[in-house]
């Protein structure tokens, strides 16, 4: 028994010596296991987990990665975690690390690997076509741009620039890529004029920043010369009162010279039948014809070829009855073209002062008026009591405006109180933007006592010019309304209605308004006027000292 209980020491002395040079560190307190390695594809959703056991049922998980990651982990009572492998165009090992924690602040850990696989998807080729087509067919002669920037890639390397190469060639038909580069996104090209319709093919080859490849092929179908017809606008829709221009400003071209020349015909299915003023051109323009309602026309352009191609385009014009006016036109009917002024209609230059209003449809013969006047002015002259006069008498003393309803004084060429030599400073005592300015003095040109607007309306209204008693000074607008702008020399104003205008023709003919000036202003106070220039039409604020005309007007406001 004694050697058997030596035997069982000496054993036991040769297992301790041979497990304490096995385990020379001391068995942790948090046991890890953080699961086994894997390969993963790029841009896939890799789930994590684990095992662990520490001295307390109590655990804290928490996972790194090298090369970092962006990794989600909610709950780090939990081992459960997930990253999205990020893309690469090769493949790439990742270290990830799981330590865990227990209650009483032991700590163990693990870790895995991840090798993270380049997956490479082939791009997609597209081509567009942005030219137009005729019949599912081409014209011959014409531009065409193939368009390949839209081909994508599903899974870029670099997302602002998911396509490395284009690259583009024709595969079928008459060559139309010579001295055309092939390698940008788009290709241009002139389809070939030909005495029978023929077909093109190209193709387009794509390549992605990973080297993968796709293609795509597009045949285009093209019409002989003799098929392809000529192109035609007819303008645009646009509408206008009776007696205005209707624009007719049709273009029409063909791409085959041989085609050529081109014939118009301009045609409506009105029955009111405007007068076109020349059918066979290009450009022209039609009256519109007196309505009673608004009305829509149709006027058709019809383009033929020297092959015998018809194609035709037209445009709708709504015609609108006279409108009711309280406001005058300009007095231009002129056309003017980019290097001058004149009576013929210019297609070219649409929209002009002349094509429109109440001047262009008093010469068209379409606009009703009270009395007379030139172009769009309708004017009636009133004796000394304030009777209408006929047009041809040479006595009348104030002219009444019948668009705007106002009653103009008329000057006279004597120096009477209506002489037109006569000048004012302004003063007012009321409305006068802080300053009435100067009270007149009976040394100034004027035949009343004191030479100031003011006095001079009193004046006016004392002696009951044509039987009225409250004239005034007009303001700025009322005294533009009878400027004439359409007098291209002279003074611009209507000199049949308005006599003795016309003395200072080769200089500034100022005319006061009512209206003080913020313009010049001293001590918080205006120190100036508006006035009225009737040499040229413009206004201008003068100061209130300023010796210059009056013309007084009545009704309105």
């Amino acid at each position: 028994m004694v050697g058997v209980f030596c035997i069982l020491l000496l054993l036991a002395g040769c297992s301790g010596s041979a497990l304490d040079s096995d385990t020379n560190q001391p068995t942790p307190s948090v046991l890890v296991n953080a699961g086994a390695n894997q390969t993963v594809n790029e841009q896939s959703s890799v789930v994590l987990n684990g095992t662990a056991q520490g001295t307390t049922d109590t655990l804290t998980y928490s996972w790194s990665a090298s090369p970092a990651l962006n990794i989600t982990h909610e709950d780090i009572s939990s081992p459960a975690a997930t990253f999205v492998a990020p893309t690469t165009t090769e493949t790439i090992t990742y270290v990830l690390t799981l330590v865990v924690t227990d209650g009483n602040g032991n700590q163990g850990s693990d870790t895995v690997e991840f090798q993270i696989v380049a997956v490479n998807e082939a791009p997609s080729a597209i081509i567009t076509v942005f030219d137009p087509i005729i019949n599912s067919a081409f014209p011959a002669g014409i531009e065409v741009t193939l368009d390949g920037s839209d081909s994508s890639d599903v899974d870029p390397a670099d997302s602002l620039d998911p396509i490395a190469a284009w690259r583009w060639q024709q595969t079928a038909g008459t060559d139309v890529l010579n001295n055309v580069s092939l390698n940008g996104d788009s290709i241009a090209f002139v389809t070939p004029i030909l005495d029978d319709p023929n077909s093109l093919s190209f193709e387009l080859t794509v390549t992605d920043q990973e080297g993968a490849q796709d293609s795509v092929t597009i045949t285009l179908d093209v019409l002989s010369a003799s098929q392809t017809q000529p192109t035609v606008d007819a303008g645009v829709d646009h509408q206008v009162f009776s007696g205005e221009i209707i624009l007719l400003t049709g273009e029409a071209s063909t791409s085959i010279s041989s085609g050529l020349p081109l014939t118009f015909d301009w045609l409506n299915d009105s029955e009111l039948v405007p007068v076109i003023n020349n059918r066979s051109a290009e450009k022209t323009y039609a009256i519109a014809p007196l309505v009673t309602q608004t009305e829509l026309v149709t006027f058709t352009l019809l383009v033929t070829d020297a092959f015998g191609n018809e194609v035709e385009d037209n445009i709708n014009v709504r015609i609108k009855p006279l409108p009711l006016r309280n406001i005058n036109d300009t007095g231009v009917t002129l056309q003017a073209s980019l290097t001058q002024n004149g009576t013929q209609h210019q297609s070219a230059f649409p929209g002009q002062d002349g094509q429109r209003g109440q001047d262009i449809i008093s010469e068209n013969g379409l606009l009703e008026k009270a009395g007379r006047g030139e172009q769009g002015f309708d004017f009636t002259k009133l004796d000394a009591i304030g009777d209408e006069q006929d047009e041809t008498s040479q006595d009348w003393s104030c002219v009444r405006d019948n668009t705007t309803g106002l009653v103009w004084e008329v000057k006279t060429d004597d120096i009477g109180l209506h002489g037109n030599e006569h000048s004012f400073n302004w003063y007012q005592e009321e409305l006068n933007g802080g300053f009435e300015g100067n009270v007149g003095s009976a040394g100034l040109t004027c035949n009343n006592s004191q030479c100031d607007t003011e006095a001079y309306v009193a004046a006016v209204n004392q002696a009951g010019l044509c039987n009225f008693y409250d004239w005034r000074l007009p303001t700025p607008n009322e005294l533009l309304s009878i400027v004439h702008y359409g007098n291209v020399t002279g003074t611009k104003i209507d000199l049949n209605y308005f006599p003795n205008t016309n003395d200072f023709v080769t200089s500034p003919l100022w005319y006061w308004t009512s209206q003080p000036s913020a313009d010049g202003v001293s001590d918080d106070a205006s120190q100036t006027a508006w006035a009225i220039d009737f040499t040229t039409g413009n206004d201008n604020f003068l100061n209130k000292s300023s010796l210059i005309k009056i013309r007084l007007v009545r009704g309105g406001r």
